[in-house]
């Protein structure tokens, strides 16, 4: 799901061009091959795709994976991440063509339709054998949390169940990992709930930045039903539940290490259920819930062992 993570800020400028059809510019030529590939490349939102795969990655070296098996997750998840991203951008070109967001590739006609269409399938394509290399149990799992983000882009992200995508792709994870180890054990019920609370939480914090215009655009997802005050509440307990199944799910009593990140992310949560930085331009409840993602994501790397 790389939209998990975007760290997606507005200032004063003077007023931009009305934007360009990406088909307007294909006509015309497109832009150069170097500035092209870029486009391309920024228009699968590179920076939470990275992100996705570094983390899935990191957490297969904890539960146990081998160098080469480690390369096959790498490569499944990323590949899978572009797809999504590649996906959202040529899905929502109207709407963001609507919304004037000339900071997307397509809007500015820096990269053709086609080229985004042709790479978000590419990506899909390879997605397929690279997560079954894993094993078909393993792969089977990825695929299906891949399907379930690809689902969020085509429409359910306008739904009451916008919620639920994230929560699939995130709670199969560790099932990706952990059926691919000797034995194919399935992952302990603490992790796929922390990581179901995980991909919850991540969803709240993704949309805080753009509810409202998100709600301008007619996208009428559950943070988005419920508005800015609540969703930042919704996204701190969340985050918090995903943190405490984490410290107290493993069997045996927690260690120093778990009941740090507890505080952490206690506090963080008071801080997000306080009514500080209720400004629509403030970006502190943003920057807190992605504090207490970290905080959870640590935890997560650090319990890789008992995945299984």
């Amino acid at each position: 799901m790389n939209q998990t993570f975007q760290a997606l800020s507005l200032s004063a400028a003077p007023p931009s061009p009305a934007p360009v059809p990406a088909e307007a510019a294909a006509r015309a030529g497109g832009p150069g091959l170097g500035r092209g590939a870029l486009a391309l490349l920024l228009s699968a939102h590179p920076a939470p795709a990275l992100a996705v795969t570094a983390l899935i990655t990191a957490l297969g070296v904890a539960a146990g994976r081998d160098a080469f098996g480690s390369c096959l997750v790498a490569l499944a998840v990323l590949t899978g991440q572009l797809s999504v991203g590649w996906s959202n951008d040529r899905i929502d070109l109207a709407r963001d063509t609507a919304a004037h967001r000339r900071d997307k590739p397509l809007v500015a006609g820096e990269v053709q339709v086609r080229s985004v269409s042709v790479a978000a399938c590419a990506a899909l394509v390879l997605c397929a054998p690279l997560s079954l290399a894993n094993g078909a149990a393993a792969g089977g799992a990825h695929l299906i949390g891949v399907a379930a983000a690809w689902s969020y882009n085509l429409g359910v992200k306008r739904t009451r169940w916008s919620w639920l995508p994230y929560a699939l792709a995130f709670g199969l994870l560790p099932a990706f990992l952990t059926l691919a180890l000797p034995g194919h054990p399935w992952p302990a019920a603490w992790v796929v709930a922390a990581g179901a609370l995980l991909g919850v939480g991540a969803h709240f914090t993704n949309v805080l930045p753009d509810i409202d215009t998100d709600l301008a655009a007619g996208v009428r997802g559950l943070p988005q039903r419920l508005g800015r005050r609540r969703s930042r509440t919704a996204a701190a307990l969340t985050l918090l539940a995903a943190s405490a199944v984490l410290v107290l799910g493993p069997p045996g009593p927690p260690d120093a290490m778990g009941w740090s990140g507890l505080a952490v992310t206690g506090a963080l949560a008071v801080v997000l259920c306080l009514p500080l930085g209720t400004s629509p331009d403030s970006r502190l409840p943003f920057l807190a819930t992605l504090g207490l993602a970290g905080a959870d994501i640590a935890l997560l790397v650090a319990r890789g062992a008992s995945l299984s």
